[in-house]
């Protein structure tokens, strides 16, 4: 395993398990392991019955919770002492506001997130589990939170597109895209197993883990 990625995050789209990852890889790990709380979020069951009208105060106070959560519970020197692993990058703001606000909306929105970035430690290793838009829908229904049964299907199928778009172009950090179509690591030990040496072994930069062929 490289030691030297000692800050890893797990992303991807709604649905697709990355909580769950993350959990895992930091109990392996021993890691302190930092969740979003999106359930803290006032404005996000407005905003799946109403996106357009509750969009700017759902992304700005996401923003804002991420930021505040980055800053206070992981500090730069916390770093350099042991794993960290966390289940959302701190960039997702950006992904979100790109389909769900409008022009005006976007540039106030990402002017504020400029002045928030520079504060904010970069990963040294990010795990983006992708998958399609399908099996997303039926992780959101088999978990059924009350907020999100009325999810559009064309919202998730957008938000894939914008997610694959980010991080295909993403370059901050070493990465690696895990194909998680048909992936269930929560209840197959073996395949949360070769996922887990598949990616904390992968070369630097840009990497592929697609577990149908074993590709890496």
């Amino acid at each position: 395993m490289n030691n030297d990625r000692q800050y890893i995050i797990v992303e991807g789209v709604i649905g697709v398990g990355k909580t769950a990852l993350c959990k895992m890889i930091g109990q392996r790990l021993n890691a302190q392991t930092v969740l979003e709380k999106h359930d803290e979020n006032p404005f996000l069951a407005d905003f799946y019955k109403d996106p357009r009208r509750y969009a700017f105060q759902t992304e700005l106070f996401f923003l804002l919770s991420r930021y505040r959560q980055q800053v206070d519970e992981i500090p730069q020197s916390d770093l350099f002492a042991q794993h960290t692993v966390t289940d959302y990058l701190f960039s997702k703001s950006r992904i979100f506001s790109s389909i769900t606000l409008d022009e005006r909306e976007q540039t106030l929105f990402n002017s504020t997130a400029n002045l928030l970035e520079s504060d904010i430690p970069v990963p040294d290793l990010v795990i983006y589990l992708q998958s399609s838009p399908q099996r997303l829908l039926r992780n959101i229904k088999l978990r059924d939170r009350e907020y999100e049964r009325g999810m559009n299907p064309d919202y998730i199928e957008t938000l894939v597109e914008a997610y694959n778009h980010h991080f295909f172009r993403y370059s901050a950090s070493d990465l690696v895209i895990v194909n998680a179509s048909t992936l269930d690591f929560v209840r197959q030990p073996d395949q949360f197993e070769d996922l887990y040496e598949r990616v904390m072994n992968a070369p630097g930069g840009l990497s592929y883990y697609n577990p149908a062929t074993g590709d890496n």
